[in-house]
């Protein structure tokens, strides 16, 4: 049996359930379950038929590592799986107890977490301090232990142990964010979209600004996503330039088709700190998968994707004028945008997308899990020596 488990995540998170589980259901010899905490009770996913399983609910941050943790590792001891992988790394000295018992344990890092934690706005400042070396140090230890990591961007894989540690980025499932008739970029309103947690960091007070400074006065930014502090919404819904603003929160992945498939570009200009600039950002595929032209931050990784895909413009997302001069691109020219929306999709297709992923995770199963592949399964083929 294989379980993946998070007590941060939801059971609905998009790289856990709809990719990674999802994908390991399909191919892999065992049974897989996703095991949560959330209060939502169990279910079965009615697409690929494994189980989700709600080991309680869900709990504030000091409990959630303590109680929580020793929850979520009674209800995998009990279900004794061959493979643990995780996805929170909170969990990382839980998954060492794992390890005592002889359960095979994979850390999933989705983010550079003493970069994260440095920057952490609830965090005092003796905190910011002390917290990231000791978490560096946890994961040092902790990757030694464990059997296999996987790391969404090649910064996080270069912290760790190559010869357990593969690359497995967030890319987009091909048609999930697809439209298949989207409206034509000339017919849209003069709109642009931006997904996902919204933060300072995120850029969120420079994007109302710009949209409000577009000449015409008529052009909106459309936001579907969570503030990351109640401070932060109260200052964004303060300012005046919140009346050009349509806000949806979180909406539904179908919802976010539908967005996408009006807005005439996606936004991804966050602030050049450290973390973010050495991500890939999965919202600028999912906008490229979506056939939207982006317009982007210009980091040097960001910027070998965006300029070989030409599939949007590069601005200095401090300079709120460059923001402004890039709408007004995207405004003037639709058959242009409409273009850079059809290359970012060929790109996507090709290249950047769940598919060619999943190899490299199976692989991972296959070769360092000992995990067998379904001689049936779609994906066998693809991985077979």
């Amino acid at each position: 049996m294989i379980i993946h488990f998070t007590t941060v995540h939801p059971r609905d998170d998009s790289r856990i359930r709809s990719k990674q589980v999802d994908t390991l259901a399909r191919t892999l010899s065992e049974e897989v379950a996703l095991y949560v905490q959330d209060g939502l009770g169990d279910e079965i996913d009615s697409k690929s038929g494994y189980r989700i399983v709600d080991t309680g609910p869900k709990l504030s941050r000091i409990p959630r590592l303590t109680k929580g943790g020793w929850r979520m590792m009674s209800a995998i001891r009990r279900a004794k799986p061959t493979v643990a992988h995780f996805h929170d790394p909170e969990l990382l000295p839980w998954a060492l107890l794992l390890r005592l018992w002889g359960i095979k344990v994979v850390y999933d890092v989705h983010e550079d977490v003493p970069q994260q934690v440095s920057r952490n706005p609830v965090l005092p400042g003796w905190a910011k301090a002390v917290l990231p070396p000791f978490v560096t140090l946890v994961e040092w230890i902790g990757a030694r232990l464990i059997n296999g990591i996987v790391a969404t961007s090649p910064t996080i894989a270069n912290r760790f142990p190559a010869h357990k540690t593969v690359l497995v980025r967030n890319f987009p499932l091909l048609d999930e964010l697809h439209a298949p008739a989207p409206t034509p970029m000339a017919e849209r309103a003069p709109e642009f979209t931006y997904i996902g947690s919204i933060s300072e960091d995120r850029n969120i007070y420079r994007m109302m600004e710009a949209v409000a400074l577009v000449p015409g006065g008529q052009t909106r930014l459309r936001l579907a996503g969570g503030f990351a502090s109640a401070e932060t919404q109260r200052r964004a819904e303060q300012m005046p330039e919140w009346s050009s603003v349509r806000f949806e929160g979180w909406v539904s992945r179908e919802g976010v088709a539908n967005i996408l498939a009006d807005g005439r570009a996606g936004l991804v200009v966050l602030k050049p700190v450290p973390h973010e600039m050495l991500t890939l950002p999965i919202k600028l595929f999912e906008y490229m998968a979506a056939g939207m032209p982006v317009i982007s931050s210009d980091f040097p990784m960001w910027r070998e994707i965006v300029d070989e895909a030409q599939c949007g413009l590069l601005i200095d997302p401090l300079r709120s004028e460059e923001l402004v001069r890039a709408m007004q691109a995207i405004l003037d020219d639709p058959a242009e945008a409409q273009a850079m929306g059809v290359r970012g999709r060929k790109a996507v297709v090709e290249k950047y997308n769940w598919d060619r992923e999943a190899q490299t995770l199976l692989k991972l199963y296959q070769e360092r899990l000992g995990v067998a592949i379904r001689s049936n399964s779609s994906e066998s083929a693809a991985i077979s020596p």
